[in-house]
């Protein structure tokens, strides 16, 4: 049988609220709300860094996989392509500073080249009736 104390009934505990201080002063809603951020922080990092969109339907899927391969074998053949430099010389052409030096491709190029000209001939004159 049970017997009659004359003790005080034990407390029971405070029924847990979103005011409820949790852990070092924070209240539950605190905490969940900081949770929560910290959480989809990671996920918006992520999704920023990586994409992880999913397809929607199988269309996407496959097209994405024939893109996949088609830029694998663009790398590929790109890779047996020789260097520029290689493709650019023409066995028995003139040296590229012998083609620079004849060649004048813009107008102001030649006014220059023609004014060169003058000016040198003049100078030299000078020079030659100073000495």
């Amino acid at each position: 049988f049970s017997q009659a104390t004359t003790a005080p009934p034990k407390k029971k505990p405070d029924p847990v609220t979103s005011e409820t201080v949790v852990i070092w002063g924070l209240r539950l809603w605190q905490v969940v709300g900081i949770f929560a951020l910290f959480v989809l922080s990671i996920i918006i990092t992520l999704c920023c860094i990586f994409k992880c969109r999913i397809p929607r339907t199988r269309k996407e899927i496959e097209a994405r996989y024939a893109q996949r391969q088609a830029a694998k074998t663009y790398a590929d053949k790109l890779d047996t392509v020789p260097p520029l430099g290689e493709l650019t010389e023409i066995p028995g052409a003139q040296v590229a500073e012998e083609k620079k030096e004849e060649e004048v491709p813009t107008v102001s190029g030649k006014v220059d080249k023609a004014q060169g000209k003058k000016d040198g001939s003049k100078g030299s004159k000078n020079k030659d009736g100073e000495k």
